[in-house]
């Protein structure tokens, strides 16, 4: 396939391999527990869940570097919700920690929209539901 971006593997007892061509990063992912796997490497839904708060934050960081405006580490936490019938994400809800960064009430408000339009959630089902946690 010409244009190709990933390269992956299934390697067996639940397991991918995933490389990054660019740039030659190995990800695996191991089957949750609660779906026959050992729960040794984030699962396919967790790079889901994960990825959308690195999404937010990546678009945060973009806009504020259009801006000049240099930002000091900001942590996430994720929370993944899944259901049944079909097994799904039903909600991921991300909590901020935006440590020493100091951000005005419209500063906020420009973070929440950036994160909850940001081309992951964008690209995901509204089915599921986003809830962030910005403080």
């Amino acid at each position: 396939m010409e244009g190709r971006n990933f390269d992956i593997t299934y390697v067996g007892e639940l397991r991918t391999r995933m490389i990054h061509l660019k740039s030659g990063n190995e990800v695996v992912t191991d089957a949750p527990e609660d779906n026959n796997g050992k729960a040794q490497a984030f699962s396919p839904t967790d790079l889901v869940a994960s990825g959308l708060a690195a999404c937010m934050l990546t678009v945060i960081g973009i806009y504020f570097d259009k801006r000049d405006r240099a930002l000091e580490v900001i942590h996430c936490q994720v929370k993944k919700v899944m259901i049944t019938n079909p097994r799904r994400i039903a909600e991921v809800h991300v909590e901020f920690d935006f440590g020493s960064n100091v951000f005005s009430p419209k500063e906020m408000q420009v973070i929440s929209n950036l994160a909850l339009n940001c081309p992951v959630a964008n690209s995901l089902s509204k089915d599921v539901l986003i809830k962030t946690n910005l403080h």
